[in-house]
């Protein structure tokens, strides 16, 4: 057996293994004869993942129950040991894995994909520059006019529940498509509304399906790319998450001050999925390894005449009813049970909720303050987006000695390592809030001040994000999914109430005691990532379903 075989990434099924209907956890001798006890152990959880995630795969029934043949045919004999017709990657080398793959395709894919993922971030966000004209037309207020924003990602929320345990049943690519697809449909239903409830209900779903990249992506870039190169590309596609709703603003800002009016934010939005979803639509291939082995399949099918041959997922015998409430409730009982995970989840969403605080924030600065134009006072996201790409950069350039670590510790990720750039953006983006509130009270300050707050602010957002965001995905290896599942839902739950409050608590508390208590729970957080990266270790001894604080993956099941 090769070592690709045996090196999937966590959550997916290992494709070379017996499935015996008396026990789940037997393996066959020949193959514990070429796995080591880490693959092993590994092999099991991905079993017993698969069956309490996307289905189960039945033990014999018996004789009696079988169903009739029909026409007065006698049942056939059984056939000999399935595992002789079920098709494998052959070695390494094996062209068909996407590890394979020429670096130009790979490349190819994450620029299309991050290109997706910024599309339905933008539009997140796009709609705060259309809240004047929408609350001019319906007659509403502001307060109202920004739950367009908060629905929008309350549907992330949602959609990661739907969309992570599809893409790992049937595929990256049709979940994909189906999500970028329905977010532009949404969003083009929103341009053309006639009333206010149908804005709100249509930007509900279109965050609903915009989830689908937000958390079917890092899984294609698993599929993709080994623990070394990881790394830097999921930095790639974080500044594609974040600069996304930093660029909205000042897009839609000059969108609205021209003659076109807010429809055509929505319009120009829905222009911009709708050309990431052809991109995936065309020149976006199947990369989870399991669902490339059902393709393999149908194509010796075809070519042999030998309808036995089969992959392992095609084994997979779905019950949605226990899909559903093993979804739903798996990342809630692990928010609740596991300490290490609620509280880098619940800094991640403060973090996170801080993003879309600001869309509400820097007009009350720029707009009311300095008196510009929406257009010209939304280019001050301009020194977030700057501070984003310096934390990109600052990340790309520690991956290498990350990677050392890695290659010295055989390829197993310490997830303390994670930790120190995390805590330099904790105390860089508390400086960037107090920056920030004591700059942009008072237009006798130039406006430069409480912009270039922003880099600092940007840098931070980023650090704290990604490396927080990788340090539980490194603690929790062998339940990956429904750890990103749970911090997004908690994360997008707390983060979608920001823009209800974040304009009113500027403008009631003024700009600078606003600005002031933001700081002062930033700095309350700091020690946050400073606990887990002293007493993350003893942590992890003390869950059940953390990795060992040996610094082996010792992957335990997990059952609701």
């Amino acid at each position: 057996m090769s070592d690709l075989e045996t090196k999937h990434h966590d959550n997916q099924p290992e494709t070379n293994i017996n499935y015996d209907n008396d026990s789940e956890s037997e393996i066959s001798n020949d193959t514990i004869g070429h796995l080591d006890e880490l693959e092993l152990t590994r092999i099991n959880t991905y079993r017993l993942q698969q069956k309490t995630t996307v289905g189960s795969v039945r033990g014999l029934t018996p004789r009696e129950k079988w169903l009739a043949m029909g026409a007065g045919k006698e049942h056939p004999p059984l056939l000999p040991d399935s595992e002789a017709y079920v098709v494998e990657f052959d070695g390494t080398d094996d062209p068909l894995h996407p590890y394979n793959w020429s670096s130009l395709k790979r490349i190819s894919l994450v620029a299309i994909l991050c290109y997706s993922t910024f599309a339905c971030s933008f539009t997140s966000a796009v709609f705060s520059a259309a809240i004047p004209g929408v609350v001019q037309e319906f007659k509403t207020s502001k307060e109202v006019g920004s739950l367009g924003v908060a629905l929008y990602v309350l549907g992330f929320a949602a959609g990661p529940t739907i969309w992570a345990p599809g893409s790992e049943l049937i595929g990256r690519r049709g979940p994909l498509s189906v999500g970028i697809l329905g977010c532009g449909i949404f969003t083009v239903a929103c341009a053309t509304a006639k009333d206010l409830q149908t804005i709100m209900i249509c930007r509900f779903f279109a965050g609903l399906f915009a989830a689908s990249p937000i958390s079917v992506v890092p899984a294609v870039f698993a599929d993709l790319f080994n623990n070394a190169q990881r790394g830097m590309v999921m930095s790639v596609f974080c500044m594609a998450v974040f600069i996304g709703p930093f660029a909205a603003p000042f897009i839609g800002g000059f969108i609205e001050m021209s003659t076109l009016g807010w429809r055509w934010i929505m319009y120009v939005s829905a222009i911009m999925v709708f050309l990431g979803f052809m991109l995936a639509l065309i020149c976006l291939d199947e990369t989870y390894p399991p669902v490339i082995l059902v393709q393999k399949a149908a194509t010796l099918r075809r070519q042999t005449r030998n309808w036995g041959i089969h992959a392992k997922q095609d084994e997979v015998e779905v019950d949605f009813i226990a899909l559903i409430c093993t979804n739903f409730t798996r990342p809630i009982v692990m928010l609740v049970t596991e300490p290490i995970l609620f509280l880098i989840s619940l800094y991640i969403s403060f973090i996170y909720g801080l993003i879309y605080a600001l869309l509400g924030a820097y007009p009350v600065v720029f707009e009311g303050v300095y008196h510009m134009s929406m257009g010209v006072g939304g280019l001050a996201f301009v020194g977030l987006i700057i501070g984003e790409l310096l934390g990109g950069v600052l990340m790309l350039f520690l991956q290498r000695s990350y990677a050392s670590k890695l290659s010295s510790n055989g390829d197993k990720p310490v997830p303390e390592w994670r930790l120190p750039p995390a805590i330099l953006g904790a105390v860089v983006f508390a400086i960037g809030m107090f920056w920030f509130g004591w700059t942009g009270y008072t237009s006798s300050i130039h406006w430069m001040a409480p912009m270039a707050s922003g880099v600092f602010t940007g840098a931070g957002i980023f650090l704290i994000f990604l490396q927080c965001f990788n340090y539980i995905v490194d603690c929790y290896p062998a339940l990956a999914a429904s750890t990103i599942a749970a911090n997004t839902i908690m994360r997008s739950a707390i983060g979608c109430t920001f823009p209800l409050f974040s304009r009113q608590m500027m403008e009631n508390l003024g700009v600078q005691w606003a600005g002031t208590l933001l700081g002062c729970i930033a700095v309350i957080m700091i020690p946050i990532p400073v606990i887990f990266k002293v007493y993350g270790p003893w942590l992890r001894g003390k869950s059940k379903l953390a990795c060992s604080p040996m610094y082996d993956i010792d992957e335990k099941p997990f059952e609701v």
